[in-house]
């Protein structure tokens, strides 16, 4: 793959001499890691100058009694990301990023899933309760209905074994939605090939509602605004750039360069739409802001901020709603996370330019969007002291606690990423589990990672040893920051399906990069 057209940031010595380093390496300790790439003499867009955009919602084709049933076909296709440049995609029904999902809580989602691709995916809803055949295990691949007869790819961590149940063309994943109204998302989860997979455009929005959240004077409507945030880089003709090793996604994961720290990129993308510009009304808005990054990590700020109070009101996480509201000034997000905040429009003046930063980004990489603030309109939403009643989990009724360390580790001239001492398998089974027991578990490192569980959200319990946690701890999660040299410790009650689950990093390519690991829930 030629890199001559675009620049690795910190690519020294590996990125130049064309080394390849198939494993992942660490990340740094600031706001990212330094697997950077920049975009090519394509022309960017000037910030703010094009308009803001909602993915589509997708409509079920048929229902019968308590089901939805939708069709879902990914392909590939070409896309206009940057103004008058076709971009080649793989899209959920040819979108970038994928259409929104909008459910029901106890209505049966039925995504009749078809791979037009080239390659094998595996969609995963992140932070459904899911049966464990639809939760989008690694290896459970679904192959593309054109056949495949590419070889069995290399794997990162040769001999471990890899099985799975795969399916040939179509496959339906059941989404029962026995939980509460959360921000979720789906996105492709497809062993070793996750990270260039998503980069392309695998990913959309399923957004559960309930009568709880509806009863709340909350904004609804054309106010309630889902907002994917994600960074990419763009190679000289418009496509894509990503330094995978085999650009097929066919054989041989990896990446080459500095990019085995974590991929990032230079042009950030809201919905799919370079740096947007949001035209608002003076009034209250909900922004469901989603982390869709592969590796990079976002401290959210509005630039100027009202002049009284906080610009953001928290009212909900990954699980969704918090038992009371919390202002917040910025908010820290690891790729994953979602935040749902209320941002009142209506206390500046019309006219008014507000710039979403991100204090942890440079150049480019530094702002995210603009809002532009109209006339003041009546207003009747507000935000209640009180939004749900949540369970505490009680430490005192976990019955084991369990450790985990995420590692690297240096093997003949290169590195390996392992939990507790062992890259993934999927015959090795970390945690049995019975169904219904709460858990302590803790994760220590001395890189940043986000930690992601499959199936049970958790709580956050402690962090370094005490119990003062940080403001995006509050709440249902399913993705939590782990800070280098800081242990983080969740309570967990697997409470919902029996089967086979993944936890792991949510770094995309530490996540390819074999850094996963099994737990099993009887």
């Amino acid at each position: 793959m030629t890199l001559s057209r675009r620049r690795f940031i910190g690519a020294v010595g590996a990125g130049s001499t064309g080394l390849i380093l198939p494993f992942a390496a660490g990340c740094d300790n600031a706001g990212n890691s330094d697997g950077a790439v920049q975009s090519g003499d394509v022309p960017l867009p000037a910030r703010f100058s094009l308009p803001f955009k909602r993915p589509p919602v997708i409509q079920p084709t048929s229902s019968e009694g308590t089901t939805d049933y939708f069709d879902v076909r990914a392909y590939t296709t070409k896309a206009e990301i940057l103004p008058g440049v076709q971009t080649e995609i793989f899209g959920y029904n040819g979108t970038f990023p994928g259409p929104t999902f909008s459910v029901r809580k106890g209505r049966t989602a039925v995504v009749r899933t078809r791979n037009d691709l080239p390659v094998p995916m595996v969609t995963h809803l992140h932070g459904g309760k899911t049966p464990a055949e639809s939760d989008g295990y690694p290896t459970d691949y679904l192959l593309p209905a054109s056949g495949w007869t590419a070889s069995a790819h290399t794997m990162h961590h040769a001999g471990m074994a890899m099985e799975g149940a795969t399916a040939q063309g179509t496959r339906n994943y059941t989404y029962p939605n026995l939980q509460r109204a959360s921000t979720l998302w789906y996105h492709d989860h497809r062993m070793d090939f996750t990270g260039p997979q998503v980069w392309r455009g695998l990913a959309g929005f399923y957004l559960v509602h309930d009568e709880e959240e509806d009863a709340l004077p909350l904004p609804k409507g054309d106010r309630d605004v889902p907002v994917m945030i994600m960074d990419r880089a763009f190679d000289s003709d418009g496509s894509l750039a990503y330094p995978s090793i085999d650009p097929t996604l066919k054989t041989t994961p990896g990446v080459t360069g500095d990019a085995h720290n974590g991929m990032t990129g230079d042009v950030i993308l809201v919905n799919g739409v370079p740096w947007p510009r949001f035209e608002v009304q003076g009034a209250r808005y909900r922004l469901r802001l989603l982390n869709a990054s592969n590796s990079r990590r976002y401290r959210v700020r509005l630039d100027p901020e009202p002049g009284s109070g906080d610009p953001f009101t928290l009212i909900g996480s990954d699980g969704g709603l918090l038992a009371q509201p919390q202002g917040m000034n910025s908010i820290y997000m690891v790729p994953g996370e979602r935040f749902d905040v209320i941002v009142d429009f209506g206390r500046y003046a019309p006219g008014t330019k507000i710039t979403m930063t991100n204090s942890l980004g440079d150049g480019s990489t530094a702002e995210l969007m603009q809002f532009v603030v109209g006339a003041k309109v009546s207003d009747d939403t507000s935000v209640p002291a009180r939004l749900s009643t949540l369970e505490r989990l009680d430490p005192a009724k976990a019955v084991r606690t369990r450790s985990f360390t995420l590692a690297r580790n240096s093997e003949s001239g290169h590195y390996v990423y392992k939990i507790n001492g062992y890259p993934f398998s999927t015959d090795r089974s970390w945690a049995d589990i019975k169904r219904g027991d709460i858990e302590i578990w803790e994760f220590s490192s001395t890189t940043h990672h986000p930690i992601h569980l499959h199936l049970s959200p958790f709580q956050v319990y402690k962090r370094g040893g005490s119990t003062t946690l940080e403001p995006e701890d509050v709440g249902w999660k399913d993705t939590a920051r782990l800070a280098p040299n800081q242990k983080l410790s969740v309570l967990v009650r697997f409470s919902d399906y029996t089967g086979k689950y993944v936890f792991h990093c949510h770094n995309l390519e530490h996540e390819d990069m074999a850094m996963m690991a099994n737990f099993t829930v009887t």
